[in-house]
């Protein structure tokens, strides 16, 4: 899929919105991330990016980031130590999993939505939401 049918194909106001019920019950911060750069290992410019960002400064280290380089035709998912020391590799590898059927379906819009509810699901469970716990990221769509 070119980098503008990737764009013509999700809605930012359903991914914030969607990352806003995902965080609802949790603690934790969840990011979406496109480039415009087409990485073949994107991994690394997703971490980089998690650091620019700021996700690594929540309190519990629970942030996740969701990234796309639909030129490249790849995405990464990156989650912060705090999350990643309570689900593990094999969590994120399900998730990417479920994420990749319906990318290749040329459904992107459902998979970053998919990719958030199973983030949110996983962050929830580890990380119930408090009384004091607040947004500490914007739930906004972020592009380079």
């Amino acid at each position: 899929m070119l980098p503008d049918e990737f764009k013509e194909r999700i809605e930012d106001e359903k991914i914030v919105a969607a990352i806003a019920a995902a965080e609802a019950g949790t603690s934790g911060e969840i990011r979406v991330f496109i480039t415009r750069h087409a990485p073949q290992d994107p991994l690394p410019d997703a971490r980089r990016q998690f650091d620019a960002l700021g996700m690594t400064k929540t309190p519990l280290r629970n942030a996740v980031l969701l990234y796309f380089a639909p030129r490249s035709r790849r995405f990464a998912i990156v989650g912060d130590e705090g999350i990643h020391l309570r689900c593990g590799q094999a969590f994120w590898d399900r998730v990417a999993e479920a994420m990749s059927v319906l990318l290749k379906a040329g459904d992107p819009g459902a998979a970053i939505i998919a990719g958030i509810r199973e983030a949110g699901a996983e962050l929830t469970r580890h990380f119930p939401k408090n009384p004091v716990d607040r947004n500490d990221l914007p739930d906004s769509v972020v592009r380079d």
